[in-house]
Order: structure tokens, then C-alpha cells, then sequence
């Protein structure tokens, strides 16, 4: 087997375990937060991966704070990038179907897009404006659909899961401009830590019960820490160094389809047929904001949960 073959090889696992990943994290935060208050479980979602974030670092000789003179913008990471976002996100989950909350974070793209253009002047193409504008008038009129056919309690979800990406979108964009060559486990490690300790101590105002606690929703934590929150990380970077940057940034068009096919496997329930249909326009308007063309750097997409971690 020649090199090529085994390179792509590579790149179609690697690419295959974070669309699988950042999936399956959406069914995992709606197990959770059914029997688990939303900032404790956030809370013990970070202490899960914490310790293997460190330990990696630590292994691979990655400084655990940031340089001189950016250590208070680590700690607005920790705020703004793990902390809050991930929180709004488990309980936006609280009011929405999984799948409805892995589409709203498929516009992370745009939303990055955007942020870019406002925070960093970053010049766009009209093609780029058009996927903006094409998945943005589609999601809205997706949103509406649902929240139309399911009633208001679902506003609130949406209202929690959009304010997660907007907020998530301009912190990566932030780090973009100030955090160029600080490794992604340096990035991880302890602001996933310090979140994990600030929201499991805020979650004790939530009064959980933990003889309600299911033990399918124990594991999901355990799944959304370890597997999505290290692995899922982890792979995403591995796949930007092996793969074109457009070519990893696909997998922002196939973990919304990952999440809705769970979901309908488990619970036989998802979107709206409408909204299904939708899909195929807003996703279009994604591809057309990711791509740039053979001839300039392809816009860098945000990773998640978790992230994402993403998810």
C-alpha cells in the first residue's frame, strides 16, 4: 500500500470519527440533561476530560498557561469559550430535539465568517455573502417552522443555542488574532479545568439530586468529556494537519445529518419534513461560505464541542 493511499486512509477515518463524534454529542447532552441539571452536568462534563487534557500536555511538553501578557484572556476563555456557551448549549437542549441543536451549530462557519468581518475587517468574496446570506434566511425560516409546529417552550431553547454560537463564534475569532502558536492542548487544559471546577460548584445551586441521576446520563457525561471533549479534539486537529483545510471543514455539513439520523433511530422523532428539505439550502449556503477557491487560504473553521468540542 503506497503512501497516498494510506494518507487518505487516514483522512477518511480521521473524518469519519469527527463527524461521528461531533454527532452523536447532541443525543448525549439530551440524555443528560433529562435526569442531570444543565451546569452541574457542564461542570462534570470538563472534569472528565480535565485530567487527560493535562496529562497530554504535560506529555507532550505543552505549557499550561498561556504567554506572558495573555493570561487574563485564558481565563475569558475559560468564561467565554467553555463555561458559557457549553452551558447555554446542554440547556438549550432542555427545549429542543438534538438534531434541531446540531443544525443551529452547523452555522458556525458563517457565524465565524461574520465575526471575522466585524471584529478583524477579514475581506470576504460575494460568494462567501451569498452562503451567508442563503444559510441564514434558512435557518430562520427552519426555526420558525419548528417553533411554529412545536410552541413557545421551544424559543427558549433556540434563543439559549443561538446566544452559544454567536458567543463561541467571536471568542474564536478572538483567539485567532491573540492566540496564534499556543498548541490547542495549551488552549484546552486548564480552562476546561477552571470551568469544570466553577460550574460544578455553581451547579450545587441547582439542587441535584443525585438518586435521580440515570445512569445512562452518567455515562453520556462520561462520553461528552472523554470521548468527544479529548477525543473529539483531538482528532479535528489531526485531521486539519493531514487533510486541506476545506476538506476538514466538511465535516460541518455532515455531523447535523449524523445527529438527525440518531435521533430518529432512537426516539423516531426529528425535525419537520419541511425542514428536512430546508436542509439542502442551508447547507449549500455553508459549503458556499467554507469554500474560497484553488487560489487563496480556505477559511479556517472553528473546532468545538467540546470544541466541539462542538458539539
Amino acid at each position: 500500500m503506497n503512501q497516498k493511499i494510506k494518507r487518505n486512509l487516514l483522512i477518511s477515518g480521521l473524518f469519519i470519527a469527527v463527524a461521528l463524534t461531533w454527532g452523536t454529542t447532541w443525543m448525549a447532552m439530551k440524555i443528560t440533561v433529562a435526569t442531570v441539571p444543565p451546569i452541574f452536568a457542564t461542570g462534570l462534563r470538563f472534569l472528565c476530560a480535565s485530567p487527560l487534557l493535562i496529562a497530554l500536555a504535560r506529555y507532550k511538553k505543552a505549557p499550561l498557561l498561556f504567554p506572558a501578557g495573555q493570561r487574563f484572556f485564558q481565563l475569558a476563555v475559560m468564561l467565554f469559550y467553555f463555561a458559557i456557551p457549553f452551558t447555554l448549549m446542554i440547556y438549550g437542549e432542555r427545549f429542543t430535539t438534538s438534531s434541531l441543536a446540531a443544525i443551529i451549530f452547523a452555522t458556525m462557519p458563517a457565524a465565524v465568517l461574520a465575526a471575522s468581518m466585524i471584529f478583524l475587517g477579514e475581506k470576504t468574496s460575494l460568494q462567501q455573502l451569498i452562503g451567508l446570506a442563503i444559510s441564514t434566511v434558512t435557518l430562520c425560516t427552519i426555526l420558525w417552522q419548528e417553533t411554529h409546529s412545536r410552541g413557545d417552550s421551544l424559543l427558549q431553547g433556540i434563543t439559549a443555542l443561538v446566544a452559544a454560537v454567536l458567543i463561541h463564534a467571536t471568542m474564536y475569532v478572538q483567539c485567532k488574532k491573540r492566540c496564534a502558536g499556543i498548541s490547542v492542548l495549551s488552549y484546552n487544559a486548564l480552562p476546561c479545568l477552571g470551568a469544570g471546577m466553577l460550574l460544578t460548584l455553581i451547579g450545587l445551586s441547582e439542587a441535584p439530586d443525585f438518586s435521580h441521576f440515570a445512569p445512562q446520563a452518567l455515562l453520556a457525561i462520561a462520553y461528552l468529556g472523554i470521548v468527544a471533549g479529548v477525543g473529539g479534539i483531538l482528532c479535528y486537529f489531526a485531521l486539519q494537519q493531514f487533510a486541506k483545510p476545506f476538506q476538514a471543514s466538511l465535516v460541518f455539513l455532515v455531523f447535523p445529518l449524523v445527529a438527525i439520523a440518531l435521533e430518529n433511530q432512537l426516539s423516531g422523532t426529528s425535525i419537520s419534513r419541511d425542514s428536512l428539505l430546508l436542509l439542502i439550502p442551508f447547507l449549500s449556503g455553508i459549503l458556499l461560505t467554507l469554500y474560497r477557491g484553488p487560489a487563496s487560504k480556505p477559511q479556517v473553521s472553528t473546532a468545538t464541542n467540546n470544541t466541539r468540542q462542538v458539539s
